[in-house]
């Protein structure tokens, strides 16, 4: 498997010695970009909370969200250098606090594609690999010799990419499913034409299989779209892939009203289910410059899932601690009657050693047990917490037997 390393420490190296010549007039505008994604990816990060709550005296439940340790970052190539995508992957991930970032990305025609090293560098990224496609989706997700395995890939793709990430779900976590681009406009009688054909044909030059949706309450601006979105395509230098997905993928639906509109929006479930509210605000802004999020799922898949966010990259882990005896045990009839109604007597012995240690209460299967386990419960009541930690002890070199002991940390 081929592929260009670039540790952060040769950024400056790679890129003169490259043979395009664009970085320097691209990196400012990259920059401006990035700190308008990290002020909305800190914001996410802000509004996760850890909170622990005391559900009732000496009972604690919390929650915790704990960043990935490594995350893979695939940044298409193909035919445009996605600047933007490499520092919404890449930041994003950062922001989260992931600790080690490994991204791909393909040449451009042999060459090293200066503008989105720089975008990948300038993000955070730990490591740079030019490398495309599966290849670089498989390497992240199963390692080789250079690349290490990392526990999560995000990015946006294409189908041989999604089809790579779906095979691989289960070994490592993915972002999501994302498929070709999609859009929809929601155009009442108020809407200039031109302008829903303009945001229309700026989504759909992203390939030949794009999905482009026009809803619409006036039969009017419905049928002047369609007259202008042909205009402009006889000029527009990606008309090629554009009128291919406007030809073949192409809608304009008429509807009663907006309340019907909209639940029509919700049947499609568009992949840029970020909404861009009123004329000032188009997809585009979106996905180059405002700073949220443009990788989001696609075939219908926003009915049930959101875009990539800071919250991907990390896992929410709950825990809980009994920190008093007498609650303890008072807690472990509570939790035998249950488990037994399950029929779960393992589980119920659980609750039962807990109100026999702690409570006195006598059960005929730890009575029996006794003479062969002996004396082997130790603790230290140090301090106001204690950890419980389960492990196998040898007795008599015949069995194996499972016991608690209230260690303090």
């Amino acid at each position: 498997m081929a592929s260009r390393y670039l540790k952060r420490g040769s950024f400056a190296e790679t890129i003169t010695t490259s043979n395009q010549t664009d970085v320097s007039s691209i990196v400012k505008g990259v920059i401006d970009d990035i700190l308008n994604v990290r002020k909305f990816a800190q914001a996410q990060r802000d509004s996760i909370r850890d909170f622990e709550l005391e559900t009732q005296p000496v009972v604690f439940r919390g929650q915790k969200d704990i960043p990935i340790s490594f995350a893979g970052a695939y940044i298409p190539g193909g035919r445009y250098p996605l600047l933007a995508s490499a520092h919404i992957t890449i930041l994003t991930a950062k922001v989260a606090r992931v600790q080690h970032v490994i991204s791909c990305t393909p040449p451009i025609a042999g060459k090293i594609p200066n503008a989105i090293v720089a975008a990948m560098h300038l993000a955070g990224a730990d490591e740079v690999f030019i490398l495309g496609s599966v290849q670089a989706v498989a390497a992240m997700a199963i390692r080789t010799e250079t690349i290490w395995k990392v526990d999560f890939i995000a990015g946006p793709e294409n189908a041989f990419v999604a089809e790579g990430k779906r095979q691989l779900f289960g070994d490592i976590g993915i972002d999501l499913f994302a498929g070709s681009t999609e859009v929809l406009v929601v155009a009442d009688e108020t809407a200039d034409p031109f302008t829903v054909a303009t945001d229309i044909l700026s989504q759909a030059e992203h390939g030949p299989d794009t999905p482009a949706v026009i809803i619409t309450t006036s039969d009017d601006v419905g049928r002047k779209s369609m007259e202008i979105i042909d205009q402009l395509l006889e000029d527009l230098p990606t008309a090629a892939l554009a009128g291919t997905s406007w030809k073949a993928f192409g809608e304009v639906v008429v509807v009663d009203s907006l309340d019907e509109a909209w639940k029509l929006v919700d049947e499609y479930a568009s992949e840029h289910g970020a909404l861009f509210l009123g004329e000032n605000t188009c997809v585009s802004y979106g996905d180059k410059v405002i700073g949220t999020n443009h990788i989001f799922p696609t075939r219908k898949a926003a009915r049930y899932t959101g875009g990539l966010w800071v919250g991907k990259f990390l896992r929410t882990v709950t825990y809980q601690e009994v920190t008093d005896t007498k609650a303890s045990g008072e807690l472990g009839p509570l939790c035998s009657r249950a488990a037994r109604a399950e029929k779960f007597k393992g589980h119920a012995r659980s609750g039962d050693l807990r109100a026999h240690k702690h409570l006195a209460h006598e059960y005929p299967w730890i009575k029996g047990a006794q003479p062969a386990l002996g004396t082997i419960a130790a603790r230290t009541r140090t301090g106001t917490r204690m950890y419980d930690f389960e492990f196998d002890v040898e007795i008599q070199k015949t069995a194996h037997t499972a016991f608690a002991t209230s260690i303090r940390l």
